[in-house]
């Protein structure tokens, strides 16, 4: 049986502000699995990119190995696009980005690609603080390999076979805080109306933005005991707010009861809104974050949300003082200036 997807767009279809159509950022024809929560992480990815009106010739897609990242083929089909190696896509972004810092910077992962085989590429590119957003599609399990535990799968929560995980999970998301991540937000794939600003902010930030989106793998982790599937996350969801993300070319008034809301003004001018509903929630607090993720994890609770933000940092372009022109556009000229220069520089170290 082969499937063919419809080439029919409405041609009244509404266009962004940089006259592209959602249907142009749309990619191949899905081959995961029937309700796959992954297909939904694609579906957000494409409305965010769509509403903030990034052309799509301006994206880079990169991922590893997994179900995960096979998605880049099924969104934003005109950007550019690297499939690395398993657990490597970081190294690889890193290289592209210093390479050329105008592209948009788009890394898809799994929990097996970033928390095992590439916890260490991952914990690396936080450290350099990358300008990148980096979105992990978390099941709990292989689904390549038909369903083993990963490392993020929760300690006494059962697989498809039955078993009972023996390991303490790796949560990614506190992880990140740890290291220095300067954008952490975590949602469900089951909540477009969250995911779709925390993406468009993560897009906005300048330096490393991680989402860690909670994805069940309906064929092999939805069952009775796991704790990524669709029923366990719904009833153990708690949002640390609401969210809109309010873009710097929009003029917006909002009125909200004292004490109840904040915003984040991102590197751009943006704002994301927060209506906070966890009392005392300060998404700018790197150690309330720590601490009020510690409080739902011993509750048993998955916080989703935006968990933590820096407003203002400093990005690996920035840190190496690297030239505002991208590095593969400097002609031979300037990479080579002559003798004449390097006996200057040679000079001034005498």
């Amino acid at each position: 049986m082969s499937y063919v997807k419809s080439r029919f767009r409405h041609p009244e279809q509404k266009k962004n502000a940089v006259g592209f159509v959602k249907s142009d950022y749309e990619g191949a024809l899905s081959t995961l699995c029937a309700g796959c929560g992954h297909d939904s992480i694609s579906a957000a990815i494409v409305q965010a990119c769509y509403e903030l009106s990034i052309e799509p010739h301006r994206v880079a897609k990169l991922s590893g190995i997994g179900c995960s990242s096979k998605t880049p083929t099924y969104f934003l089909g005109n950007s550019h696009g690297f499939n690395s190696v398993h657990g490597r896509m970081p190294s690889i972004t890193t290289g592209a980005n210093l390479a050329n810092r105008d592209l948009i910077y788009i890394g898809v992962s799994g929990d097996g690609d970033t928390a095992s085989i590439g916890l260490g590429q991952f914990c690396h590119v936080m450290r350099r603080n990358l300008n990148m957003t980096y979105i992990v599609m978390n099941n709990g399990c292989y689904g390549l390999t038909k369903g083993q535990d990963s490392a993020t799968a929760d300690y006494g929560s059962v697989n498809k076979a039955g078993s009972e995980n023996p390991f303490p999970a790796i949560d990614l998301a506190e992880l990140a805080i740890t290291l220095g991540a300067t954008f952490v937000a975590r949602s469900f794939s089951g909540d477009k109306t969250q995911l779709i600003p925390l993406l468009k902010a993560a897009l906005s930030h300048r330096g490393f933005a991680f989402l860690d989106v909670i994805s069940p793998c309906v064929t092999f982790n939805n069952n009775k005991g796991s704790t990524k599937s669709y029923d366990y996350v719904r009833q153990h969801i708690e949002a640390t707010s609401a969210l809109d993300f309010v873009p710097e070319a929009e003029e917006i008034t909002v009125e909200y009861e004292e004490g109840s809301s904040t915003t984040v003004e991102l590197h751009d001018g943006s704002l994301l809104a927060l209506r906070k509903l966890s009392p005392g929630w300060d998404p700018t607090d790197r150690n309330a974050a720590m601490n009020q993720m510690d409080k739902a994890k011993r509750e048993g609770k998955i916080l989703t949300g935006l968990l933590y933000a820096e407003t203002s940092s400093r990005d690996l372009h920035d840190v190496l003082a690297t030239v505002d022109q991208p590095l593969n556009s400097l002609t031979q000229e300037k990479l080579c200036p002559g003798s004449a220069a390097l006996e200057g520089i040679n000079s001034s170290f005498r």
